[in-house]
Parts: C-alpha cells; structure tokens; sequence
C-alpha cells in the first residue's frame, strides 16, 4: 500500500516535472520565434522604404519629362497657329485680288459685246448700202462672183484636173507593171511540156516478141488493165506507151520495166507487176503533194487534201503539169499579196488549192471550181481561202483583194505555158542542212543526203563511236532533225559504223 502511494506520487511529480519543462522549452522557442519575426519585419521595412524612395524618384523623373514635352507640344502649337493665321492672311488677299480681277473680266466682256453689236451693226449697214448701191443682194453678188470665177479659170482647172488623172494613171500603170515583173521575175523559171507518150527502153529487140506474147495475149492485157496503148514497132530497142491519162501512162511504163526486168511475161505476172505500180504511183502521188506543200511553205493542210493535191503531178492542162502551175500560182499569188498589202499566207493557199477540183473532176459532175469549193469545205478549209479561189475563172465574184491576186497570178502562169516553179535551190538547201546536221556531230567522218532528202546516211569513225554510241547518235540526229526543219513525211537516219583493215603484198 506504501508502495503503490509512493509510487503515485512518483508518478505525479514526474508529469509536473515534464509539463513545467515543457512550458519552459515552448517559452524559449516563441522568443526566439518573435526575435526571427521582429528581424523580418525590420528588413521587410527597410526594403518597402527603398522601393519608395525609387517610386517617389520615378514620378519625380516622369513628372519632369512629362512637364517638357508639354511644354515642348505646346510651343509646336504656338508655332502652328501663327503659321496656319499667315496662310490665312494670304488666302484672304489673294481671294481680294481675284475678285477685282473678275470683276475688271466681267467689265471687258460686256464693252467686248458692246463692241460687237456696234460691228454688226455697223457691217450690216456696210451691206446694206452697198446692196442699195450695186442692185443686188449678199447671195446674188456672192452668185455672181463665183460664176465669173469659174467661166475665168474652167479651162485650166479642166487642163489641171486632166493632167493629174493622166499622171496618175500613168504612175499607177508603171507601179502595176513592176510589181507584176518583180512577181514573174522572182518565179520565171523553166518548165517541162508533158507530152502524151511515153518511151521505155528495151535491153535488146529479142524481148519485143515476148511483151507481145502469144498471139498478142500479153500486150492486150497490159493495155485492158492500164488503158492505155502499147506501140510496137520497127523502132529499135524501144517501146511508145500512148494515153491521154498520164496516171496511166506511168503505170504501164512502170510495169513493163520491171516484167523486163524480171524477164517473165505472162498475163498473171503482168496482173501482179500492175499493182505493183499502181501502188508505187500511189506513193508518189503523196510525196508529190508533200513536196508542193514542202515547196509553197503550206504544212498545215490535212493528209488526205495533200494525197489530192499530189494527184495533180499526173493531170495536164494545156500542156502544163497542173501540179507546177498550181504552186507557181501560189508564189505568185503570195508575191503580188506583200506588193500591196493583202494577207499573203491565204492568197498563197487559195493559189496552192485553187485547181484542186481537177484532180476528180473526171469522176464527179460540175466544173473544176465547183468540185474544188466542195472538197475544201468538206475539209474545213478557211472561208477566206475559198473565197479567194473560187473567182479564179470570174464564176462567181471577187470577195476580195486576194481572190484578184489569185485571179492574175492564174493569169499569168496560164499565159505562159513554159514556166515554172524550179525547186532545185530549195531542195539544195534541204539537203546541205540535213548534212550540216549529221557533220556537226562528234565522231562523223562524212555524211550524204540522198533521195531527195529522205534519207540520210551518216558514216562515223570505228575508233571514236562504238555500237551503243551510233544507236545514240541516230536517235539524236533524227531529233535534232525534227526540232530545227521543216519537212513533209519522214527522213530515214542511218548510221553507218565500218572497220577496215588494208594490207599490201609486196
């Protein structure tokens, strides 16, 4: 029982002891708690102090600036208004001025209508005492004045007006003749008469029985599948093909060249040798058009119009190749075109097609002008162009400057049955471009233009282009062929790589 007292008051005395301990450790740590916060409030303090010391210098400073530029502004507005009153003061003046001098004008013009009415009043009696002393009115003596003047001078206003229509026509007949001259002159070259045989040479006379055949079987089927007649006789080493159609003509002479060169002369092989040559004709039909079209400076004319068109190579009129005379048409006509001033590309084309009708009028009704106007609208040729070709024969009236051009160049060319367009020098320049062309190339040792300028043949040194490098170097001629000429049809490029190798026996 002691124990358990002692022991309580044990107990008790400690928890005094701890919780006066603790007051005294809680006492210590607030002083210094308050000492931390008294230090922060001091330097708090000073820093708020500072930061209004730099505010108060801040508006101090931007009071100050502000009081300049206040005082700056209101200088520049003191400066502004006197300047704005002076320009005032001098508008007023001048407004001052312009109103005297507007009223000194308005003075002037009304003593200038005073004036006036004082002349007229003035010319009208003037008038009127001379009508009262002559007898006549203003419009009788005006009258009478210009009669006496031209009863005075008739005679050599007459003599006048004579001798300037005289010069002038003659001046304008000088110019029509050098114009037409200059025309002529430019395109006056030589032409081939067609005649309308045709002579094939023969190797010898012994192959004259053979082209006659067997009781005469060969020589009639030739002339039944080319309408035309073959004349054999005592004429040595020579056969005459006779035919109006010159189509005909070429395709029996073709065909017998190559039945004797080929040597079998039988009714089949003739069949066959025949449409051989109706097709070789057919495809010179369409490099004769390509070349008139080359020729003339026309590429835009469709493929089918151009097969036409070469169809005349083979078409006579008078004598003269169609085909020739209608390019040297076209020149002419382009020519006479620049001379005075017409278009020059429509009356070249209008001259190109202008006879274009005959090559099928043997097959169609109607006059060559009539069929040529339904071909080219079927082909949707320019209105202008027909226009211009249709009156060529005075069927239909001129539309035109070009149709007269077209008119007289058609005249012109008519009238002189030997001339004719040459194109030796455009086919000259042709050829010696495509040559230029493949020699400017690295590697080629020559080149030769050869079929009219259709093919070119180029032949390179073995040791500088391979294989790989003239299959190149074709495809690079053909192009740059392509990118620098003008040309119908095609131009076949070959390319010729050769080695040789030369050894002397001694």
């Amino acid at each position: 029982m002691n124990s358990f007292i002692i022991d309580v008051i044990i107990l008790v005395v400690g928890l005094f002891l701890g919780y006066y301990a603790r007051q005294m450790i809680a006492i210590k740590r607030a002083g210094n708690i308050e000492k931390v916060l008294a230090n922060k409030i001091q330097k708090a303090k000073l820093e708020a102090q500072k930061i209004l010391t730099e505010a108060e210098d801040k508006t101090q400073k931007l009071t100050e600036a502000t009081k300049n530029e206040i005082q700056q502004r209101h200088k520049e507005l003191i400066r502004t208004e006197s300047l704005v009153l002076k320009r005032e003061s001098m508008l007023e003046q001048k407004i001052t001025e312009f109103e005297i001098k507007e009223k000194d004008f308005q003075e002037k013009i009304k003593k200038l209508r005073a004036l006036k009415e004082n002349l007229e009043e003035v010319h009208k009696q003037a008038v009127d005492n001379l009508e009262r002393v002559a007898g006549l009115t203003k419009s009788d003596a005006k009258k009478e004045l210009f009669e006496a003047l031209e009863k005075e001078y008739q005679r050599d206003l007459l003599n006048k007006v004579r001798g300037l229509e005289a010069e002038g026509i003659e001046r304008f007949k000088k110019r029509a003749k050098e114009i037409l001259v200059h025309a002529i002159q430019k395109f006056a070259l030589s032409q081939a008469q067609e005649v309308t045989t045709s002579i094939v040479s023969l190797p010898s006379d012994d192959i004259k029985g053979r082209i006659i055949g067997k009781e005469g079987r060969n020589i009639r089927t030739l002339e039944r599948l080319t309408g035309v007649e073959v004349i054999i006789d005592e004429t040595p080493e020579t056969v005459v093909i006779s035919g109006f159609d010159p189509t005909r003509r070429q395709i029996a002479k073709i065909a017998l060249e190559k039945l004797i060169q080929d040597s079998r002369i039988q009714p089949a092989r003739i069949e066959e040798m025949v449409k051989l040559a109706e097709e070789e004709i057919a495809s010179q039909i369409k490099e004769a058009g390509e070349q008139a079209c080359y020729d003339v400076g026309i590429l835009d004319l469709p493929p089918r119009l151009v097969q036409l068109l070469g169809r005349l190579r083979f078409r006579t009129s008078y004598g003269q190749n169609v085909l020739l005379h209608s390019m040297e048409v076209a020149h002419l006509a382009g020519t006479l075109a620049a001379e005075v001033g017409g278009n020059v590309r429509i009356a070249k084309k209008a001259g190109l097609l202008h006879d274009i009708g005959k090559s099928i009028d043997q097959q169609i009704e109607g006059s060559h002008v009539e069929i040529g106007i339904k071909i080219l609208e079927k082909f949707n040729i320019d209105p202008a162009v027909i226009l211009a070709m249709r009156s060529h024969h005075e069927e239909f009236p001129y539309e035109g400057l070009e149709g007269i051009l077209v008119q007289a160049a058609d005249q012109i060319s008519g009238a002189r049955p030997g001339a004719r367009k040459d194109t030796v020098e455009n086919y000259l320049k042709r050829l010696s471009e495509l040559e230029g062309i493949a020699t400017s190339f690295t590697g080629v040792e020559k080149a030769w233009a050869l079929q009219a300028g259709r093919e070119i043949r180029v032949f390179v040194r073995p040791k500088e282009i391979d294989d790989w490098g003239a299959k190149k170097m074709a495809r690079d001629i053909a192009k740059r062929i392509e990118e620098e000429l003008r040309y119908p049809g095609e131009i076949k490029v070959n390319v010729i790589r050769e080695t040789r190798v030369t050894e002397y026996a001694k």
